[in-house]
């Protein structure tokens, strides 16, 4: 960071697109490219140097030390003082980047290989800027990969050359990141400080990221830079009629030789409001008219079953939409409010029909509206748990919806509207597949003030959901980020799991192939294979196999067994008592047993020497746990996998990091989702987690096929869509009759 501030208009010159040695349509290109990233990204940034004014006040506000008030007031007085520069300080360190698209990349140093020994798990202390701004610019990568990879090969028409990387890409995750925290250097907050920026960075400004990528891939194609650039995914062909049909859903024995997109359906990995990776969102707009022909449709058929009853009274007079709305505000507030079941919308309409005057009733199109709405949470209800909590949510979000779809009637087939968004996100929380211990206490907070927002402020329309909804979905952000943290941790423990059960195995594999034909003391072999292989094991743990350490004690085994084979082996050498008994100590063994393990194994019992010596010192290991023994899952026998089991085994082993298990709970057929964070295809085992990143379980993938086989678990298919919008295609399935193709079978992700 400098020492001194470094105003905007007393840099140096920068190079701009106006001036840099580029052919004219390159240059007509990059100007445009980068009009349209100025005018993307200058709001954004505008709103979060806003929300980081007001993080940095409430951490002043909310500080118990009076050093860490003025820090944080010092740091809110610099950024008010020097943030009119930052904006314009981006955009010009983003146009320089712009004017080198065609300077060769810089030569990559050739790293070395890091030993065994330099490996290690950080403190969160020592995670910087760097690693900061490295997630955010790996999860936006893994968010726009396709149009990055598009954008890549524009970018190389553009310099003369091969495609550009992510990580190369002056518009990609990576560099954007960069020159942001280049521009906030002359802010000259502490790191601190800059972490928290580049998170609010991350917050407000790379939402919009992914729709940026595709509007400079539109932009490019209309250049004529490869307009018709598109990506198709590769898919084989097979003759049909050489196929089992039995056959055609089962796992391959050989998964390099299929076509994942057509033999299985893409796995659901996202957390809890995300969107699957690749997966696009399926948009329907359904017009109002033909909703109404088929409601039409269905009450002409109650009809006929049920003839209208003489004497029934005349039509009543239809209420004006705008007394429907002022009756529905009166019936929403005097409606009970807590703990309750999901309300049907027509208890709603009845009671809005209760407060108009006698002899009205709802005009057509309002009517239709509340019935719609009604088949819409009946098809939601069959997807929920019943947690009352959400319920007295949904309920309380019946009016706000109400009165946005009485004002634009095409608001139900329109599920990208912020209304259906926030309605979506309700709903998921209380998803049948989520038990009430997984669902995050600090969501229903963020949920509560969301739905009491648009109920408090329904009179700004779509602009009320608009901001609820965005609100939300930045805690849903900070949430999910929080579950992969903790879910990160998990796997590193796994992962260290693993690496023990690998330098335990190799340790013994090390001891029986040096003594093998060698004729040893039974003691002596019990104490190799106990105690030293520990030693072993520590030793690979720490320094790897390629180390001195590790060569070292290689040699001291061979000793060990040299010195024991029989009369005809030779004497131990000097210090190899002493170096047995240090390596032990290392391992934990108190320096009483390890006097006499050494002592044992470098010159094997003395002449006179009592049994029970031996025979306290045998007990004694035994007493004592084993290196990493608390570890090791105990497994039980069981008899050779099926050819079904087989196929279970085999796909699980190609499914990626991430991937939602449905898992059966009770002959009612209650499902739990959880999460297959890691597994190790060596010691066959996975790590499973909840919502929350917390972990809930291990057990083996040979378990996991069984189950599977048995229909006990089963892989979460990845959809188009949320469970909103696919309970409103359940709905219109049954508006349109006999006949119509359910759209969420299985109700996936």
């Amino acid at each position: 960071m400098p020492a001194t501030y470094d105003p905007l208009d007393a840099s140096p010159p920068r190079p701009t697109l106006a001036t840099a040695a580029l052919p004219r349509r390159v240059r007509r290109a990059l100007e445009q490219l980068y009009a349209l990233i100025s005018d993307e990204t200058a709001p954004p940034l505008e709103r979060m140097l806003a929300e980081f004014e007001q993080q940095l006040f409430r951490q002043a506000d909310q500080a118990r030390l009076p050093s860490l008030q003025a820090g944080y007031l010092e740091t809110l007085r610099l950024v008010r003082l020097r943030r009119a520069d930052l904006i314009p300080r981006f955009l010009v360190l983003l146009e320089a980047a712009l004017t080198r698209v065609r300077e060769p990349p810089p030569r990559a140093v050739k790293a070395g290989t890091p030993s065994f020994g330099d490996l290690r798990l950080l403190d969160d202390s020592e995670i910087d800027e760097d690693t900061v701004l490295r997630n955010i610019a790996v999860r936006q990568e893994s968010r726009s990969s396709l149009g990055l990879m598009l954008l890549g090969q524009r970018f190389g028409v553009l310099a003369g050359g091969p495609a550009f990387d992510a990580e190369r890409l002056p518009v990609g995750p990576h560099r954007l990141g960069r020159i942001f925290a280049d521009a906030c250097q002359p802010l000259q907050i502490g790191l601190d400080s800059r972490l928290d920026l580049y998170r609010v960075f991350d917050q407000q400004v790379m939402p919009g990221y992914a729709h940026l990528v595709e509007q400079m891939n539109a932009l490019l194609a209309r250049e004529n830079v490869l307009p018709g650039l598109s990506f198709v995914p590769l898919r084989t062909t097979r003759d049909r009629s050489a196929v089992d049909p039995a056959a055609v859903d089962k796992p391959r024995a050989a998964p390099a030789e299929t076509a994942p997109a057509t033999a299985q359906p893409r796995p659901h990995t996202a957390w809890l409001g995300q969107r699957n990776a690749a997966v696009p969102a399926e948009r329907s707009r359904d017009e109002f008219a033909t909703l109404q022909r088929w409601l039409d449709e269905r009450r002409g058929l109650v009809d006929r079953l049920r003839p209208r009853i003489p004497g029934q009274p005349p039509t009543a007079i239809a209420l004006d939409t705008g007394e429907v709305l002022d009756a529905l505000t009166r019936a929403d507030q005097e409606l009970p409010r807590g703990e309750q079941r999901l309300r049907k919308i027509a208890e709603l309409r009845q009671a809005v029909l209760s407060r108009a005057q006698a002899g009205t009733s709802l005009s057509r199109d309002d009517g239709d509206v509340f019935e719609l709405l009604d088949l819409l949470y009946d098809e939601i209800e069959h997807r929920l748990r019943g947690d009352s909590n959400i319920a007295a949510l949904l309920n309380r979000l019946q009016a706000p919806l109400l009165h946005a779809a009485l004002r634009d009637h095409s608001l139900l087939g329109q599920q990208s509207n912020p209304a259906l968004q926030l309605l979506n996100t309700v709903a998921e929380a209380g998803a049948r597949w989520t038990p009430n211990d997984d669902v995050d206490p600090q969501l229903l907070e963020p949920l509560h003030r969301a739905v009491d927002h648009v109920a408090t402020h329904l009179s700004d329309g779509e602009a009320a959901f608009d901001y609820a909804n965005q609100r939300l979905q930045e805690q849903l952000q900070t949430l999910n980020r929080k579950a992969e943290v903790t879910e990160r941790r998990h796997v590193e423990a796994a992962r260290g799991k693993e690496k023990l059960e690998l330098a335990k195995r190799r340790a013994t594999e090390t001891v029986e192939s040096i003594s093998a034909d060698q004729r040893l003391p039974r003691f002596v072999q019990s104490l190799l294979n106990q105690a030293w292989a520990d030693v072993l094991t520590l030793t690979l743990l720490r320094h790897g196999e390629d180390s001195e350490a590790w060569r070292r004690q290689l040699e001291i085994t061979g000793q060990i067994v040299a010195a024991n084979n029989g009369e005809t082996g030779p004497a131990a050498p000097a210090g190899l008592e002493a170096d047995i008994e240090h390596a032990l100590g290392l391992v934990g063994y108190h320096a009483d047993d390890a006097r006499a393990i050494a002592h044992q194994l470098s010159l094997g019992a003395a002449p006179g020497e009592d049994a029970a010596s031996r025979t306290e010192l045998a007990m004694k290991l035994r007493a004592r746990g084993r290196l990493g023994e608390e570890a090791a899952p105990v497994r039980t026998e069981l008899p050779p996998r099926n050819e079904a089991e087989q196929g279970c085994w085999e796909r699980i082993r190609t499914l990626p990091f991430g991937t939602w298990f449905e898992f059966v709970q009770n002959q009612q057929g209650d499902v739990v989702r959880r999460r297959l964070s890691w597994f190790s295809t060596v010691t066959d085992n996975a790590l499973f987690v909840n919502q929350r990143g917390q972990r809930v379980g291990e057990q083996s993938l040979d378990s996991l096929a069984r189950m599977m086989a048995r229909d006990q678990a089963r892989v979460v298919a990845a959809e188009r869509s949320g469970l909103v919008e696919r309970a409103w295609h359940a709905a219109l399935d049954l508006l349109r009759g006999f006949g119509a193709k359910p759209h969420d079978a299985g109700d996936g992700a």
